[in-house]
């Protein structure tokens, strides 16, 4: 009989503990297996964690006899009964990794966690065109990205988001760090067991929905490059600048995030940004083809500043969008950035020589009414008020100079413009000597139109006019005033100036004539006897002469008040001290006859009086306003 004690148990083999072990491996899984118990109840639901391990090791025990038949059926997806006990747990996985991405994600509000103004350019935005053209809208929108808990592709719960800066990229959590913890588990398991597309297409659904979210918060539009062509300007200038600031927060916040996010789970599992691809490609194509479509529609002065706009804010965007997007699936969005940026570049340049060209031909045949500033005129030193304040872009865009010889666009008659001088290229910058050439031609337009006049007096009032606002407006901004050069706004100075004179000398030496002595004398010499008779037609010329040019010229306008209360000052110096000096010598030949009234109609005073109503664009009183002699 054998004396050995029954209490020395024989060790439990190797290959039953493993048996055992997926045994209770694959009671889990079955336990959770959602095709044959639905239940609403989720393994990481944020309870009972230890459950949630167990599982995840199940998924890996079971994976053993898998993986070791792998080698020679060629696939871990392999019917049989642990391959169809992993498609069981991959299901409950894909649905677990489903709904921690929608019930975990961080609810956030954008302008709540970050700066808008640090998203933006340097310029914080331009000045507008007078009332020609449309103000640039300084006003930030509110980002609210925001989803009720119970909405369909909703954001998240109420944690706390964090983001993290590098440069100008704001990276955002849009989730909590143990929801990407277990999130990655997950996606570790399903990729190992070749069901990675599974997990990224589910990835990509739910975050795409995100984004999507995101996009319809910030105002972007699912619309053609022909939707976008047809829009009118003043509809097409407010989406430039929704979409300009929906870019910046887009490619920093958004994108950045996803990208983060994504890296967060499936760094070192899967190749080539597969899931941040499945994200963010398709929403970033539709952002971006509204800036295509711009770049590559009808061009037209109103825009340029607008392109600029876009030039400046995707220039500024594009080292974003190489870091972003660096992945190989993702280079043609770098591409296409590049291209956009190259093709608005284009755009402006086209616009500036359109626009020399409109100015030059601007084809409105009617005199001004009263000689006043031309609406051109104003429109076109507004316009390169503009320009001026985009310097340091078409610095860089606008390189070649205006050609030497230019003559009318389209024009068979071979008519050739002035020559303009324009500055040394090692002085000014190209952009300059456009600027320049765009004033010379607004001023070649305006001689023109100065023609339209039969009277030479308002003929030069029109153009002193003109030419002074020119020199204002130039005087007014001292990036313009660089650019074009004390030297040139000293000629366009001494112009107004001479104008002013042309003025004076066409409307008031023929009055002065009335006041000079010669022919008074019925000897011919001074000491001789005054005519009455020539003394009363003198006056009684003067008279008249006066009345025409103060009933006349009442009725021009100098809209500049300076300008006006110089002119009148001018007038004043020539016309007073003669009209004293020659009332003086002849009053008492005039006061001892009959009736001197009808001849001495006005007073010096009288006179100064009546200059105040000149150039004020309205007839003057009925009765006039003199004072009693």
């Amino acid at each position: 009989m054998d004396g050995s004690d029954g209490s020395d148990a024989l060790p439990t083999p190797p290959a039953a503990t493993a048996a055992a072990d997926l045994k209770a491996a694959e009671q889990l899984i079955l336990h959770w297996d959602p095709t044959s118990s639905p239940s609403d109840r989720m393994l990481f639901d944020g309870g009972d964690r230890a459950e949630a391990e167990r599982y995840l090791h199940a998924v890996d025990e079971i994976r053993r006899p898998v993986r070791n038949s792998a080698g020679a059926s060629g696939s871990p997806r392999k019917s049989g009964t642990p391959a169809s006990t992993i498609q069981i747990a991959m299901v409950r996985l894909e649905d677990e990794f489903r709904h921690i991405l929608v019930s975990r994600a961080i609810a956030f509000e954008i302008d709540s966690i970050v700066d808008l103004n640090s998203l933006s350019l340097p310029r914080s935005g331009s000045g507008d065109l007078a009332s020609d053209l449309p103000e640039h809208d300084a006003a930030e929108e509110g980002l609210n990205l925001r989803r009720s808990a119970g909405s369909s592709g909703n954001l998240g719960g109420s944690s706390t988001p964090s983001y993290r800066s590098t440069s100008s990229i704001r990276e955002i959590d849009l989730l909590p760090d143990d929801a990407t913890q277990d999130l990655r588990s997950i996606a570790d398991r399903m990729i190992a067991a070749g069901y990675g597309r599974e997990c990224f297409q589910v990835y990509g659904s739910v975050r795409k929905s995100a984004v999507e979210l995101c996009f319809r918060h910030l105002g972007i539009e699912r619309l053609s490059i022909g939707d976008v062509q047809r829009l009118d300007w003043v509809a097409l200038e407010s989406k430039i600048r929704r979409w300009i600031r929906a870019a910046r927060v887009c490619i920093r916040i958004v994108f950045a995030s996803e990208h983060r996010l994504c890296d967060l789970i499936f760094a070192g599992l899967a190749g080539d940004d597969a899931p941040f691809v499945e994200t963010v490609k398709g929403a970033a194509v539709q952002l971006l083809s509204f800036a295509e479509a711009i770049s590559i529609g009808r061009r037209s002065p109103e825009k340029l500043f607008k392109i600029l706009d876009l030039h400046d804010a995707l220039t500024d965007l594009l080292p974003d969008v190489a870091v972003i997007f660096q992945s190989r699936a993702l280079e043609s969005l770098n591409t296409q950035v590049s291209d956009i940026i190259a093709r608005l570049a284009e755009a402006a340049r086209g616009i500036l020589s359109e626009f020399e060209n409109a100015v030059l031909r601007e084809p409105s045949k009617i005199a001004v009414p009263g000689g006043t500033l031309h609406p051109l005129t104003r429109y076109v030193m507004n316009y390169i008020s503009l320009i001026s304040d985009y310097k340091q872009t078409l610095i860089q865009l606008i390189v070649s100079r205006p050609p030497a010889i230019h003559r009318l666009p389209g024009d068979d008659t071979g008519v050739v413009l002035p020559e303009v001088d324009l500055p040394e290229p090692a002085r000014q910058s190209p952009l300059a000597s456009h600027l320049i050439w765009i004033i010379f031609v607004l001023q070649f337009n305006m001689e023109s139109k100065a023609q339209f006049y039969t009277d030479a007096a308002l003929s030069h009032l029109f153009l002193m006019n003109n030419v002074h606002y020119i020199v204002q407006k130039v005087k007014g901004s001292p990036e313009l005033q660089e650019m074009i050069g004390d030297n040139y706004l000293k000629k366009m100075t001494a112009k107004f100036r001479q104008l002013a004179n042309s003025y004076v000398r066409a409307t008031w030496v023929k009055i002065l004539h009335c006041l000079r002595d010669e022919g008074l004398y019925v000897g011919g010499s001074f000491s001789s006897s005054v005519s009455k008779s020539t003394l009363r037609d003198r006056f009684k010329a003067f008279n008249a002469a006066f009345d025409e040019v103060h009933r006349t010229q009442a009725a021009w306008l100098v809209p500049e008040s300076q300008l006006r209360e110089e002119l009148r000052i001018s007038i004043a110096e020539k016309l007073l001290p003669a009209y004293r000096a020659f009332l003086g010598r002849f009053r008492q030949h005039i006061e001892s006859g009959r009736h001197p009234e009808m001849y001495i109609k006005y007073s010096a005073e009288d006179l100064e009086i009546a200059l105040s109503d000149f150039f004020e664009g309205c007839p003057p009183p009925l009765h006039g306003r003199r004072k009693s002699h």
